[in-house]
């Protein structure tokens, strides 16, 4: 297959941003449907690049491409996968479902800036809010773990 011109700054752009959009639809969706949520980003993107690799902030426009086309499909739940005994690193056997019950918004605020180790600004960027909003959902998020979690917060 003959490749057109445009497809190296395509294959480019994918290497740059379609890890931090599979941690984001990850973090919000679970791992099956944010595999597919960024699958259909990046289908969007592909159909109709020119338009894309144009926009201010492509990644950004893609997440909520990502969001619309997932909220098509039908509701199912968010799962994250259950810690096996044996899995380095360690994480708390409660986290995956207290992570369950918090909401979209919250759950990518705290995975992205706790989990990865993103800048709120960064996470404000990607979804379109602002930097504020984006605080306010890790708080909160941080607040419904402990209770859920049965965790003291040591800040006195």
């Amino acid at each position: 297959m003959r490749k057109r011109p445009d497809d190296e700054s395509f294959d480019r752009f994918v290497r740059e941003h379609e890890p931090r959009l599979r941690r984001a639809f990850t973090a919000a969706y679970g791992p099956e449907r944010g595999t597919e949520a960024v699958a259909e980003a990046l289908a969007y993107a592909w159909e109709r690049w020119d338009r894309v690799r144009a926009m201010e902030n492509p990644a950004g426009f893609l997440y909520r491409v990502g969001q619309s086309r997932t909220r098509r499909m039908a509701r199912r739940p968010v799962r994250f996968p259950a810690t096996a005994a044996v899995e380095l690193p360690w994480v708390e056997p409660a986290l995956p479902g207290a992570l369950e019950s918090l909401t979209d918004s919250q759950r990518v605020a705290v995975v992205l800036v706790h989990g990865y180790g993103w800048q709120l600004r960064e996470v404000a960027e990607l979804t379109g809010i602002a930097v504020t909003t984006v605080q306010n959902h890790v708080e909160r998020a941080l607040t419904k773990l402990r209770a859920a979690l049965e965790v003291d917060d040591a800040r006195t």
